[in-house]
């Protein structure tokens, strides 16, 4: 039950980080410091997608039981996992208007302070904390209503909400597949690999061009702050639709996996 809670606790944090890296997107046009904001966002992002390799092994283990034991419902806890990741996604939506407004002084603390261990050592001062409630704002019915207000880049939202579901699911599918197919367990279990660096190569390719595009038309003045605030929250939602997505992805991926490691 433990190793159970500290999946769910790992998952959720991970994905919380992830998602909050469009804080630092949207916090690089707020202090016109782009650059060093896409280099925090850039941190955050290869954090979190390590965490998400470490994931791996507890679960797989969890592969070892279910095989052992009949008793041991291995679907119902991949489910529970995909769950926490809409948890932690959800807590990211919640925190993101503090976030950004943090994120802002962040990237100014960093280009003061000229590297990150010089600025995290200078952020454990408790004075520079003396202030921090003022930064604190929590989201309300109209910043939910000028989301969906005006032209919608729907087709972005689709793709980031495919990419998610698919990035989601790729551990937990393969190592369903392995749970399915034990002949081929290890065949199965590399698997991810693969579909995670699919996923990431999509993310690349047709989310975060899109994204920088914005934010380098938003510091030139050619496009308003508050669209970016408006793309960058749907982001979050459409991120969060595919996790929720990825619930109905779980079986279907796991036997694609095994078709293609017993064909």
């Amino acid at each position: 039950m433990m190793q159970m809670l500290l999946v769910l606790l790992l998952t959720g944090i991970i994905h919380t980080v992830d998602s909050l890296s469009y804080a630092l997107r949207l916090g690089g046009p707020r202090s016109r410091r782009i650059t060093l904001a896409l280099s925090l966002s850039g941190l955050l992002v290869i954090v979190s997608r390590t965490s998400n390799m470490a994931q791996g092994p507890m679960v797989g283990s969890m592969v070892d039981k279910a095989l052992a034991s009949a008793s041991f419902h291995l679907e119902s806890r991949l489910h529970w996992i995909i769950a926490a990741a809409t948890a932690g996604t959800a807590a990211a939506m919640l925190l993101f208007p503090s976030v950004v407004r943090i994120c802002s002084r962040l990237v100014v603390h960093l280009e003061a302070a000229g590297s990150i261990p010089q600025m995290v050592r200078q952020l454990t001062a408790g004075r520079k904390w003396k202030n921090g409630a003022a930064y604190v704002k929590l989201p309300n019915l109209q910043m939910l209503r000028s989301l969906f207000q005006g032209r919608l880049p729907r087709r972005l939202m689709a793709i980031n909400m495919a990419v998610t579901a698919i990035y989601t699911v790729g551990v937990l599918s393969a190592l369903y597949a392995a749970y399915l197919w034990p002949a081929s367990r290890l065949a199965a279990s590399t698997s991810s690999g693969l579909i995670n660096g699919v996923a990431t190569i999509l993310l690349t390719l047709l989310v975060d061009p899109r994204i920088a595009l914005l934010s380098d038309r938003t510091l030139r003045g050619e496009s308003r702050l508050g669209r970016m605030n408006q793309v960058l929250g749907l982001m979050l939602v459409s991120r969060c639709a595919g996790t929720i997505a990825a619930q109905l992805l779980l079986v279907p991926c796991a036997f694609w996996i095994g078709w293609l490691i017993s064909g």
